[in-house]
């Protein structure tokens, strides 16, 4: 292939993956006004101690969501992303049926949970358990049409999200039914609405029935990334009931109120994760040398718009816009955005790690990583909450957050060396170094020193 036809060939890679990323952030940032919407509009409305109750509630529904994830659309996104139409459906069938399988059985326990609760709390988890099954078949359809390559249509499946939620908040207005069950309904259905509409986009219907042969064909992936994702929103969750028990609701609200202010940038976060993820997992099957470059790019990419938008924070909260965002929230939550924005940059540097790893399908390394990186978060939060209150548990959480991200990047270089295609990755890299140093060949290696054949390379989740 000439110069000018490699040329027009990247050129033609560089716009499609645009392209993907560009239906990336716009379709997060439609799925993130439903979001930003309902805490902004509780958070003004209601006062700490209802938020306080949403943000658990919200908080529960992440662990639902990312247990969802794991179990069926993340092995779908590793495995099945760029296949052909008829490939897609079939594996599409059981992914989002085990996301409805997910969603009924949680929602089942987060009205077991509601029955022993009381107060705004109760009220949030029975909103939330009724709407669960609903919400998480409706975030599979979002990372199906990803992983096919169609960000369009999860845009479209957000929209129709929005488009049900924002009349569903002003007839609350008008009505009167101003608590935290009505709010958290109104999110929820409308939630289920766009879930509903999936399959007529897809010509896929859910195949509950189909949910254990897909957790059983992926076994190997799925219940490692149930475990990871699960960590994860523990995690959270664990440092919110933490911050609860320790601190008060009140804390809650305003732990909750700066994860807001942070995001219009987790658009751009999650929005890039849409893409990234299926990205690499082509990138790793068919020119594997560039994926540790991809990585380092997106962990500094992202972690220089983090920083960005914490400075723009900083500046422009107390010049009025705390105020109309938070009312009177605004002055407890502001000494919190400087911590909040070292733990988003940290999240940021290791999310190109993370991608990496769930390229490589080096499942036990990423749950190795994400459970020792849960487990220093919620210490870190739990003791600075102890120490210094709400601002000590967003400093616990910044310190351990960039100490898990040493420990996912040593674990994604390490499934590199490991992998299968490490002798290939190695060859690239020597004759990198070939051609920066203009020299004729590498110094001898000893017999201890030189890459083994390919077959002898161990599992990269090893």
């Amino acid at each position: 292939m000439g110069i000018g036809a490699q040329a027009a060939s990247r050129l033609r890679q560089l716009r499609t993956a645009a392209r993907r990323l560009t239906w990336g952030v716009a379709d997060q940032g439609m799925s993130s006004i439903s979001n930003f919407v309902v805490n902004i509009y509780i958070a003004r409305t209601l006062g700490a101690a209802q938020y306080g109750a949403f943000a658990l509630a919200y908080v529960t529904y992440s662990f639902a969501l990312n247990a969802s994830r794991g179990l069926a659309t993340d092995p779908l996104m590793v495995r099945f992303s760029g296949t052909d139409l008829p490939t897609w459906r079939r594996a599409v069938a059981g992914c989002t049926g085990t996301a409805t399988a997910v969603g009924l059985t949680a929602g089942s326990l987060v009205l077991a949970a509601a029955a022993l609760l009381h107060g705004p709390a109760r009220l949030a988890f029975l909103a939330l358990g009724l709407t669960l099954p609903g919400l998480l078949l409706q975030d599979s359809w979002r990372l199906a049409f990803f992983a096919l390559g169609r960000g369009g249509q999860a845009f479209i499946n957000d929209t129709i999200w929005v488009i049900f939620l924002l009349p569903a908040l002003l007839l609350l207005r008008r009505s009167g039914h101003s608590d935290v069950f009505w709010f958290v309904l109104a999110w929820g259905a409308s939630g289920v609405a766009a879930g509903a509409i999936g399959p007529l986009q897809s010509k896929v219907v859910p195949r509950i029935t189909s949910a254990g042969a897909w957790v059983s064909r992926h076994r190997d992936l799925g219940p490692r990334y149930l475990a990871e994702g699960t960590a994860n929103s523990a995690s959270a969750q664990l440092r919110n009931y933490g911050v609860g028990l320790i601190l008060g609701l009140a804390a809650v609200g305003y732990v909750q109120a700066a994860s807001t202010l942070v995001g219009p940038f987790m658009v751009v976060f999650f929005g890039m994760g849409l893409v990234t993820l299926p990205e690499a997992a082509r990138i790793w099957r068919d020119a594997p040398r560039r994926l540790p470059s991809f990585c380092v790019l997106l962990s500094g990419a992202l972690a220089l718009a983090g920083l960005a938008w914490g400075v723009i924070l900083l500046v422009a909260l107390p010049r009025g816009l705390g105020s109309w965002l938070l009312h009177s929230l605004w002055q407890p939550t502001y000494p919190l955005v400087l911590p909040i924005t070292l733990v988003v940059m940290g999240g940021c540097v290791t999310a190109g790690a993370g991608t990496g790893l769930h390229a490589l399908a080096a499942a036990k390394r990423s749950l190795r990583a994400m459970v020792i990186s849960s487990i220093l978060a919620v210490c870190g939060s739990m003791a600075g909450a102890a120490l210094d209150g709400a601002v000590g548990t967003m400093r616990g959480l910044a310190v351990s957050t960039w100490v898990g991200t040493v420990i996912f990047w040593w674990e994604f270089l390490t499934a590199l060396r490991k992998s299968d295609k490490a002798a290939e990755l190695d060859r690239f890299w020597r004759g990198r170094a070939l051609g920066r140093h203009g020299g004729s060949a590498l110094p001898h290696l000893t017999p201890s020193e030189q890459v083994p054949p390919v077959q002898h390379r161990a599992d990269p989740s090893g």
